[in-house]
C-alpha cells in the first residue's frame, strides 16, 4: 500500500479552499493536518474551527496529527470536527493505551507518533492497538526541514516488528519527504508519505503527487 498525504501546513492559507479542491481532484489519498499548540512544539498552527471548515469541502480522509500536550482532553472535539485518523505523540501521553482507546471509541483510527529521538522499541507493547505509527523524520514544529537519514533504519525496524506480530498497522513518515527519497522510504517499509513543501511549492502539485505515488 502506497498512500500520499499532502500536508496542508504548507498550503496557501489565503487560498485554502482552492488548494483543497486541487487535492480532491488529485491522486492524494489523505489530507494531513498538523495541530500545534506552541507548548509541545515551538510553533502554533491551526485548531478545531479550521478543521471543521476543511471537513466541509474535503473529499479525502482527514489525517490529523496532534502536536499538543494533554491530547486526551480534545479527542471528542476532533471527532466532531471531522477527523478520520487521529495521531498523538507517545512523548505527550502519560496513559497512551487509554488515549488510543478513546480515539477508537470516538469512531476514528488511532495513530501513535514518535519524535526522531524516540526508538521504535518503545512501541513493543502498544503496537497491537495502533492503526498507524507516524515516524517523524524531522523535529516537529516547522515545515521545510531537512530529512533525518536515520529514519530509514527506524522504518525497517518498525516494519519487522509489525510483520512479526502479523499486524495491519500502517507506517507513516512525515518530514522532508520529496521525489528524491520517496522510493527509498516505500522500499524501507513505509505505507504513507506526508509531503508538504514538495507538493505545495511545486508548479504542478497534482503532478508531484502522481509521481510520489509512482
Amino acid at each position: 500500500m502506497k498512500l500520499i498525504a499532502p500536508s496542508l501546513l504548507s498550503a496557501n492559507f489565503l487560498n485554502l479552499e482552492n488548494e483543497i479542491s486541487m487535492l480532491n481532484q488529485s491522486e492524494a489519498d489523505w489530507l494531513h493536518l498538523d495541530v500545534m499548540d506552541g507548548v509541545f512544539v515551538p510553533n502554533i498552527s491551526f485548531g478545531l474551527p479550521v478543521i471543521e471548515a476543511i471537513h466541509k469541502v474535503a473529499k479525502k480522509p482527514l489525517d490529523v496529527h496532534l502536536m499538543i500536550v494533554n491530547p486526551e482532553r480534545y479527542i471528542e472535539d476532533f471527532a466532531r470536527a471531522g477527523a478520520d485518523i487521529l495521531s498523538v505523540h507517545l512523548e505527550a501521553c502519560t496513559h497512551l493505551h487509554r488515549c488510543l482507546q478513546q480515539i477508537k471509541e470516538a469512531g476514528m483510527q488511532a495513530g501513535v507518533v514518535l519524535n526522531p529521538h524516540s526508538p521504535v522499541s518503545l512501541l513493543e507493547d502498544i503496537l497491537p492497538y495502533c492503526d498507524l505509527v507516524l515516524l517523524m523524520s524531522v523535529n516537529p514544529g516547522f515545515g521545510g526541514q531537512k530529512f533525518i537519514p536515520e529514519t530509514y533504519q527506524k522504518i525497517e525496524r518498525l516494519r519487522l516488528m509489525i510483520d512479526k506480530k502479523e499486524l495491519p498497522t500502517l507506517i507513516e513518515v512525515d518530514g522532508g519527504v520529496n521525489l528524491q527519497n520517496a522510493r527509498d522510504l516505500f522500499d524501507a517499509g513505509a505505507n504513507v508519505l506526508v509531503a508538504g513543501n514538495a507538493v505545495f511549492n511545486a508548479n504542478n502539485p497534482a503532478e508531484v503527487i502522481h509521481n510520489l505515488k509512482k
